[in-house]
């Protein structure tokens, strides 16, 4: 499958400066902005599970950084140890291993107790698809969700990821920001208000909704909002960047304004953004919603994410189909 990218205007004087800002994964963007806020605020902390990288980072402020080495539950406890005690730390892991390793530590030391940890993961999804199963992370947002004071985020690009987490400092609750492993197109070109638990509308559309987080999944549907639009159905494309707490009253009024949603995620159909969007809907009456995940099952592939994605039957094509068809049937 080859490399998604999203058709843009003639670049600015400014572009240049703007893709070198941004232009690296994600999860690097947000080192640096976390380095910035913890020269700015000694109560920060990065608190890492020896992911590589931080160390020299923060070399320059040795107060504010703690190596528990691979030790996701240790990672966990202590970051909830320095969140009682007033500090505001960023504990650091891989979002597979965060979810299931380190689940009890979330639960019961951070969000039972309702502690200001943001728990940082990379290599979420299928991101690290190149090292096996053991590494598909993507049950972690269901895991999470079940989770009471978590708030779970899921940036679309560089960018939105470092708004991302700077808007989590400032969250008086537990926050679990779920990262990739790589570059991946960008999004936004230009700054713009970031909100926890608000949705951004990228295409104005009445036929269909196209819900989607994360990376490709957001990119997908904004192409595959083009490729409709010359078929004469229009999209409308929601960037649900906060899983939970979901922004419900976008989702009912696309419910109410268009003729169906589709939910496009780098995660199983059951228990993340798909299950949310339908509870939703569920609860308050609406319309017909589809599901564009990975299946509910084990998978022992191995490959790159956009292949392993192309697999699960995530991609373009597949959300351009599942539109045609939610729309005929409910014409």
């Amino acid at each position: 499958m080859t490399e998604l990218t999203i058709a843009q205007e003639a670049p600015s004087e400014q572009e240049p400066s703007w893709q070198e800002r941004y232009g690296g994964p994600s999860r690097e963007i947000c080192r640096l902005a976390l380095v910035d806020l913890a020269r700015r605020d000694p109560r920060i902390m990065c608190v890492d599970s020896d992911v590589g990288g931080l160390e020299s980072l923060f070399a320059d402020l040795p107060e504010q950084y703690v190596n528990v080495g691979i030790a996701e539950s240790n990672l966990i406890g202590t970051a909830a140890g320095m969140a009682a005690a007033g500090l505001v730390p960023f504990a650091h892991t891989l979002s597979g291993f965060a979810a299931t390793r380190a689940c009890e530590q979330i639960k019961v030391d951070v969000a039972g107790n309702d502690l200001p940890v943001r728990i940082v993961v990379s290599h979420g999804g299928l991101s690290a698809g190149h090292y096996g199963p053991t590494h598909h992370a993507v049950d972690d947002l269901g895991i999470m969700r079940l989770m009471p004071n978590l708030t779970v985020l899921v940036p679309a690009d560089a960018v939105e990821a470092e708004q991302a987490l700077i808007a989590s400092a400032g969250l008086p609750g537990p926050v679990f920001l779920r990262l990739g492993r790589t570059e991946t197109p960008l999004v936004y070109r230009q700054p713009y208000d970031f909100r926890i638990g608000r949705a951004v509308t990228l295409a104005d559309g009445d036929d269909v909704t196209l819900i989607a987080s994360g990376p490709y999944p957001v990119v997908m549907a904004l192409r595959a909002a083009e490729t409709l639009a010359a078929a004469g159905i229009r999209a409308r494309v929601l960037n649900m960047h906060t899983i939970k707490p979901l922004d419900e009253e976008a989702v009912l009024r696309a419910a109410a304004e268009t003729r169906g949603i589709i939910t496009i995620e780098d995660h199983l159909v059951v228990g993340g953004l798909g299950s949310a969007v339908c509870e939703t809907v569920a609860a308050r009456g609406g319309c017909p919603v589809r599901r564009i995940g990975v299946p509910d099952r084990f998978s022992d592939r191995v490959g790159g994410e956009l292949d392993l994605l192309e697999h699960a039957g995530i991609t373009p094509e597949r959300i351009v189909a599942e539109a045609r068809l939610l729309t005929a049937a409910v014409n």
